[in-house]
């Protein structure tokens, strides 16, 4: 059996669905000459620059038999060979827009950002400009460098949020960053919690949610938990509550996975749907009376986000260029900071 029918390919998907990195599997075979493995690798992977796959080897995103090497490893028979790189994608001119951004941190390799609420991360069907990435390329002039040298419409892109999530997220000035990066979110080494805001009281203190999530047969937009693992990949969301306020609860989750729109399927499989999901019905009053004033209450509530109530709150990872961990926090945005003081206030009033 020859490498090329030993191939295996995963393309690991971001909150959206969309392809974030792409995982290369290859088995040599038995008769394979002694090869450089940069030469090895760009022979057999299409659309990958030579560059491209030295970038991999330099920040270990290349394994030999489970051990990093450089790209003058010499390929031998039997070579058990796996690579991780960002997925290119080349379709939509970018253009550099003067978005405003909270930058948290800044330095020649990365930065560390808060996006808000509303903010589409990246162009796409339906959004070809006015996104983060737009935003970006303006604020950052290493960035747009990286589109001109030939990346694709997501440079400096390694994670992204929903339109309507909120929260930190870090971008990458440069390759080496980038695919550095990319390798610590495809090996979940980083850490991200997210606060959420959830329909209904929570009924123990903490937990943890096992369940395989892949899209829905009846509506290919969203995604759902199938419990006998027969469809969707194997995702774990660990969460613990924050505060009670009556009919609903702000929650904090720990993803050790990070499957397409995970938190949101997770907690409404377990009977939590996010407060004001559209998507996975939030967006209506699933708890409390049917009084004419709390209905205007809560459609009030609902007024104040664009949409799901969920903020990506802190972010820890390694420094690709000081190899130090480096931890980032995200207040709250004031839309949702409003909205627990409202539930503090109603619920304060009707206990």
């Amino acid at each position: 059996m020859t490498d090329q029918l030993d191939r295996e390919e995963e393309r690991l998907e971001d909150e959206n669905g969309e392809e974030l990195f792409e995982h290369h599997r290859i088995k040599a075979d038995k008769g394979q000459s002694l090869l450089r493995i940069d030469k090895f690798l760009f022979d057999r992977l299409p659309n990958t620059s030579r560059n491209r796959i030295q970038l991999a080897a330099k920040n270990g995103n290349i394994l030999v038999n489970n051990k990093a090497v450089k790209p003058n490893y010499k390929v031998k028979p039997f070579d058990d060979i796996s690579i991780v790189l960002p997925y290119p994608v080349r379709e939509i001119e970018l253009i550099p827009q003067n978005i405003p951004i909270h930058i948290f941190y800044e330095d020649e390799d990365l930065a560390v950002i808060n996006k808000p609420a509303g903010l589409v991360t990246h162009p796409g069907y339906g959004n070809y400009s006015g996104t983060l990435v737009n935003a970006m390329m303006y604020h950052f002039s290493e960035i747009s460098s990286m589109r001109k040298e030939g990346n694709d419409v997501r440079p400096g892109l390694v994670h992204r949020l929903d339109k309507n999530t909120s929260g930190i997220m870090v971008v990458a000035k440069t390759d080496e960053a980038l695919t550095h990066l990319a390798k610590q979110f495809f090996d979940r080494t980083t850490e991200r919690t997210y606060y959420a805001l959830v329909w209904g009281d929570v009924k123990e203190e903490e937990g943890t949610i096992v369940g395989h999530i892949g899209r829905s047969l009846q509506d290919r937009k969203v995604f759902r938990v199938y419990e006998d693992g027969s469809i969707g990949k194997h995702a774990v969301t660990h969460y613990s509550v924050v505060e009670r306020l009556g009919y609903v609860t702000l929650v904090k989750c720990k993803l050790e996975t990070g499957r397409t729109h995970q938190i949101r399927v997770h907690m409404k499989y377990i009977g939590h749907p996010l407060f004001n999901d559209n998507e996975y019905g939030g967006d209506k009053i699933l708890k409390g009376t049917t009084f004419a004033k709390y209905t205007a209450f809560v459609e009030n509530c609902f007024s104040l986000i664009p949409g799901q109530a969920l903020h990506a709150r802190t972010l820890g990872f390694i420094h690709p260029r000081k190899n130090e961990w480096m931890q980032f926090d995200s207040e709250l945005p004031e839309g949702f900071a409003e909205l627990l003081e409202k539930w503090r206030t109603y619920t304060a009033a009707n206990t």
